[in-house]
């Protein structure tokens, strides 16, 4: 049985939240950003009625609107949550950030456990990698299913787009390399769920990314060269 994802837009920003489960009935929550009663009550209603058992919540970065339902939500299930140490700053900034965007911001003092670059995260009988791809925060991750050809790149990488880089902590050289180095290199079907908009693939992005066309360039000099060798 291949891992099962079930993706909700929540908040003002329709950010996706995203839950993945497998046969274990062991299941993950990925940037619980539900800001509302109504919106709690879909996922905890969804994790109920489909009989899964939260292990941990996964943060991608920590951006206000990623972040709404985190307290209620590791609260509920007792669970830990992890993310990447270099974001305990863009924390610390989200009321500033959500207020400039006319949102009441919850308290988010919870304690979370340090992801790194390329640690693997166990849930049921899957297997997370972790991708640190700084830039659009300095802790932003991307977790990587290897065996199903899943990637969740929170706002790493978006379908046509990348993530902005003019909130505090935002580097675009940095966003560049991340995505450049360690996500064009990933198998092409992969499948990439952004944290907001709709899913995508790797090969489609290194194509059709208007914010990567330097890459698409070197890509089909490249191809050119493979199919006229004498040139």
């Amino acid at each position: 049985m291949m891992i099962q994802i079930k993706n909700f837009y929540f908040n003002d920003f329709r950010e996706c939240c995203s839950v993945l489960w497998d046969e274990s009935d062991e299941c993950v929550i990925v940037d619980p950003g539900c800001n509302s009663d109504s919106e709690k009550d879909i996922l905890y209603g969804f994790i109920a009625k489909t009989g899964l058992h939260p292990a941990m919540i996964l943060l991608t970065h920590g951006h206000f609107d990623h972040v709404l339902g985190l307290a209620d939500c590791a609260a509920k299930y007792g669970i830990p949550v992890y993310m990447h140490p270099a974001d305990k700053e863009t924390m610390k900034t989200n009321g500033y950030l959500a207020k400039a965007f006319g949102i009441s911001m919850p308290a988010t003092d919870v304690d979370t456990k340090d992801i790194a670059d390329g640690d693997r995260i166990s849930f049921g009988n899957t297997v997370l990698e972790v991708i640190h791809t700084p830039g659009h925060t300095p802790g932003g991750v991307c977790y990587y299913d290897r065996e199903d050809k899943v990637l969740l790149s929170g706002d790493t990488l978006f379908a046509g787009s990348i993530g902005r880089t003019d909130h505090p902590g935002g580097d675009y050289d940095r966003l560049m390399e991340s995505i450049f180095s360690k996500l064009m290199c990933l198998d092409g079907d992969i499948e990439v769920i952004p944290g907001h908009g709709p899913k995508t693939t790797i090969a489609d992005e290194r194509t059709r990314n208007p914010f990567l066309m330097p890459f698409d360039m070197d890509m089909n000099e490249e191809d050119e060269g493979q199919e006229n060798p004498g040139s």
